[in-house]
């Protein structure tokens, strides 16, 4: 009976997930030639080949493919035996990554300054990007998602709704005129986020219930903290979150604008990867992240229109 070695299986899964022995040498932390080796021998063991490799791309073979269902929900389970036992046995340690959209580092800062602070054994690696990642395949604990998820694998727990409204500077009101109904907006500058053409429908409830209007704008730009700072200097009216352009407020560089407007677009969710057992250090996190971030979105769901 051939004996295998699990380090190799390890190396096999994590090349087929990646896709990649590149990729699968970074998440395993080792060279890649030692993975392309460990893979090699692995073949050698069970007296087949389990990839095909091209310039481009890896193929399994269909022993490959068979070999890698049953090898994966094996290698699934040793290591949540090992996790297990470890967090049993240590105080939990070790590294959590964590995805998020750009928009909300700001408000990422703190609380996990506090989290480290709290669990000193604990490194906290956070990725920002506007990129939806492949949480498994780029091995994320964590990723916090503003839009519905379409990825059935991945479990959610929602944080709360953002709620929006209209926000200018007080220079550009000043220069421009306050609209006085939404209406008006068709004949105001707007900044403007992932529109087309220079042009864009946007969708608030007010007294009159959902209205829509359709709004221009020299400036369009997929980054919100760009919108934010654009209309900081002026360049128009903004659509915003308020827990975005909150802190603007406070600081007297934006005010609200049809303060009576609003709407509510979007959920923020926590998500993890379904099936697998969570780390100890990953689920403290889930939980303080979970925390802190309904508490910041509770304190702006129903922002008060500025003086």
């Amino acid at each position: 009976m051939t004996t295998i070695d699990p380090v190799k299986v390890a190396a096999f899964v994590r090349v087929v997930e990646a896709e990649s022995f590149t990729a699968a040498a970074q998440l395993l932390g080792l060279p890649k030639s030692s993975v392309s080796r460990s893979v090699s021998r692995l073949e050698e063991d069970l007296g087949v080949r389990l990839l095909q490799r091209t310039t481009r791309r890896l193929h399994l073979t269909d022993a490959g493919s068979a070999f890698y269902q049953k090898a994966r929900g094996a290698l699934s389970a040793l290591e949540e035996a090992a996790l297990t036992a470890a967090d049993l046995g240590h105080e939990p340690r070790g590294t959590v990554r964590i995805t998020a959209p750009v928009d909300l580092g700001e408000f990422l800062a703190e609380p996990l300054t506090r989290f480290v602070r709290e669990h000193p054994q604990i490194q906290v690696d956070l990725v920002l990007t506007a990129r939806i990642v492949d949480m498994v395949r780029e091995g994320f604990d964590l990723a916090l998602r503003a839009s519905r998820l379409k990825d059935s694998s991945l479990i959610a727990r929602k944080l709360g709704s953002f709620a929006d409204g209209l926000y200018a500077a007080p220079g550009y009101l000043k220069r421009s005129g306050t609209p006085t109904s939404l209406a008006e907006l068709a004949h105001h500058e707007c900044v403007l986020f992932r529109a087309r053409g220079g042009r864009s429908t946007w969708t608030l409830r007010g007294p009159k219930g959902e209205e829509h209007v359709e709004v221009t704008g020299s400036i369009n730009v997929d980054d919100l903290s760009f919108v934010v700072h654009a209309a900081e200097a002026g360049a128009g009216v903004a659509y915003l979150p308020h827990v975005i352009a909150a802190r603007s407020v406070a600081a007297k560089r934006l005010v609200r604008v049809l303060p009576e407007h609003c709407w509510t677009h979007a959920d923020l969710s926590l998500v993890l990867p379904s099936g697998r057992h969570v780390p100890t250090r990953v689920a403290l996190l889930r939980d303080f992240l979970a925390e802190s971030l309904k508490a910041t979105l509770g304190a702006h769901r129903h922002t008060k229109p500025s003086a």
